[in-house]
């Protein structure tokens, strides 16, 4: 691999702030820094999907598309990437087809260059409809294995999945390790594999919460990456992905030089330790996400989760059970067939967990634990408990085809839904997501745009109020007794 530059994703409009800050990024605090991010010369920028459309609408009274298309004009020499959940696009549930070719043709149409495709459970039939489109309409398809470590996921397996995204026509293949699991030396394995047995670049995605990040990169790099995901200082490492600035200097003067020019990261950085400074102000940037928390290798549950696993037990009033939870969470997930715990798996694994420790195993079930048990999120990995199986859903039918089949087309039943309020196309897919969000926030809007009705005299104009956080849709693939992480588990995605 002689010579070979290493090519750098930057996350610190996206995965970053959405790993250490709530996903609170308001678009005004990225449009000043995006002349000298234009101008480093990033493989691409990660700026829009994940948790950022719905952080966009909930919290930021913002229009997530409005957000792409002023990046878009603001950094017109960079590719500009965007997370997507494969069947489930943003959201929590699968969406028909119709709704997957309109987001991908929309998405692309406003600004987008890759999609990054991944499905919680590696079922590849979730993942079919979102490449199909994201050719069709001319964008640069990135399908994402989802990393996890079990004793059916080895190497075999990832590059198996990894030759099969690429009959299907993925660009590039990302090895998506959402925990932090993936070990330098297993890294280096993996990625020398498959750099020889599939044609398409590779590109490797991690976090540091465990503090092996830097050293993930680092081997993979050795056995050929294409492409590694960093974030700018400010809010690189912790649960997000390792900085970029030490990796660029670490590798200045070498083979592997990614040309990327330190003054201007720095640059860079100086306006983002400003907007970190006001994230922490306003209460979203916790300084505990920049510790190294080595019980994810132990118990590979991300950090995310476990936060999520002591807000449950807290309001239960169980907190001394902490560590029955943890000791339950492989239990439910072998009898579950293996899932990868990724949103949103890995709140339906840690929800059942909770649930047989406070009331006795599998004397009760989630919704979300008997649709997998079901297969109404497609094919698990492993084996499922039949017995288990039997006490979630009886005997009920298990699907076995794609999970997406059984949808009927739904656009344009939502098209007429908000006929009355609707602005622009892109509308129709804000609502099909998060439409209880949406309304609100189109509500809001149309107030803004009509102005107050009557003002008393010399009375100053009432500013707008912005969208208050409402509670998560009703959508069936929300965990019951869990609020919905609207950040994806931070540190997990």
């Amino acid at each position: 691999m002689a010579g070979k530059k290493l090519l750098i994703t930057d996350t610190i409009l996206r995965d970053a702030h959405q790993s250490q800050a709530a996903t609170r990024m308001r678009t005004e605090d990225m449009l000043p820094a995006c002349e000298i991010l234009d101008s480093i010369g990033y493989y691409s920028l990660e700026c829009w999907g994940g948790a950022t459309f719905d952080s966009c609408l909930r919290f930021l009274n913002e229009d997530p598309w409005d957000r792409l298309r002023k990046l878009r004009k603001a950094l017109p020499n960079t590719k500009l990437q965007m997370l997507f959940r494969g069947q489930n696009i943003l959201g929590y549930k699968h969406y028909a087809d119709d709704v997957v070719e309109q987001f991908c043709r929309k998405a692309i149409e406003n600004g987008i260059d890759i999609i990054r495709i991944f499905d919680a459970l590696n079922d590849i039939r979730n993942l079919e409809a979102a490449i199909k489109y994201t050719k069709k309409y001319g964008g640069i398809c990135e399908p994402a294995i989802s990393y996890t470590i079990s004793p059916v996921h080895n190497e075999d397996y990832f590059v198996k999945v990894a030759k099969e995204l690429v009959q299907m026509g993925a660009d590039t293949i990302c090895i998506k390790d959402m925990a932090n699991l993936l070990l330098p030396y297993d890294a280096y394995s993996l990625v020398k594999r498959l750099k020889a047995e599939v044609n398409v670049p590779i590109h490797l995605h991690t976090h540091n919460s465990t503090g092996t990040g830097d050293m993930t990169y680092l081997m993979a790099m050795q056995a050929g990456v294409d492409i590694v995901d960093c974030a700018l200082s400010p809010l690189g490492n912790g649960t997000a992905q390792p900085a970029t600035e030490p990796l660029v200097a670490t590798l200045k003067g070498t083979e592997h030089d990614t040309g990327l020019d330190l003054t201007k990261l720095s640059e860079a950085a100086k306006h983002f330790r400003k907007v970190a400074e006001k994230l922490k102000a306003e209460g979203f940037l916790d300084p505990k996400v920049l510790n190294v928390d080595t019980n994810t290798l132990m118990y590979q549950v991300p950090g995310g989760m476990l936060s999520n696993l002591i807000s449950q037990l807290k309001q239960a009033n169980a907190e001394e059970k902490y560590y029955e939870v943890l000791s339950e969470i492989p239990v439910v997930r072998k009898d579950f067939g293996y899932l990868p715990l990724v949103t949103p798996t890995s709140q339906i694994v840690g929800s059942q967990a909770v649930l047989n420790v406070l009331n006795g195993r599998y004397k009760s079930f989630t919704k979300e634990s008997k649709a997998i048990m079901k297969g109404e999120y497609g094919k698990v990995p492993g084996e499922v408990n039949e017995e288990v199986r039997k006490l979630a859903i009886g005997d009920e039918e298990v699907i076995t085809c794609r999970p997406a089949d059984l949808l009927s087309p739904e656009l344009d039943k939502y098209r007429e839904e908000i006929k009355d309020v609707m602005q622009q196309e892109e509308d129709v897919l804000s609502y099909a997501l998060f439409p209880q969000v949406a309304l609100k926030f189109f509500e809001n809007r149309k107030k803004a745009a009509e102005g107050p009705k009557e003002e008393p005299v010399a009375a100053p104009a009432q500013p707008v109020a912005p969208v208050a956080p409402a509670p998560a849709p009703a959508a069936p693939k929300a965990p019951e007794g869990v609020r919905v992480l609207y950040v994806e588990d931070l540190s997990i995605v």
